[in-house]
């Protein structure tokens, strides 16, 4: 019996999403906080996922949901990843985070 353990990803931008559905990575786009909320549970509640991506922007929003997660759940290890309205990061930051991750040059 194999297991497959997965990412998956939680974005507001489809730009983010159907990036990285081309380095093979599954993922929704939410639009409003509630949604975001329900993704995550969702996504903390199923065995198949390893690595959960959340951009930042929904991570900042939905912070009293992933800290726990981040502290105290080995599986998924939730991490936050920048997109294309992220603050602060230069403007190659996704392509080159993609680049180090995962090894796929866009």
């Amino acid at each position: 019996m194999e297991v497959c353990m997965k990412y998956f990803v939680i974005t507001d931008s489809t730009d983010t999403q159907v990036g990285l559905r081309l380095a093979g990575i599954e993922g929704v786009v939410v639009r409003e906080i509630p949604e975001a909320r329900k993704a995550i549970q969702a996504a903390a509640a199923d065995p198949d996922i390893a690595v959960l991506l959340v951009t930042e922007n929904l991570a900042a929003k939905c912070s009293d949901l992933l800290e726990p997660l981040k502290m105290s759940c080995h599986i998924p290890l939730v991490v936050e990843i920048p997109d294309r309205h992220s603050t602060g990061r230069a403007s190659d930051s996704i392509t080159r985070y993609i680049r180090e991750a995962i090894g796929v040059k866009l």
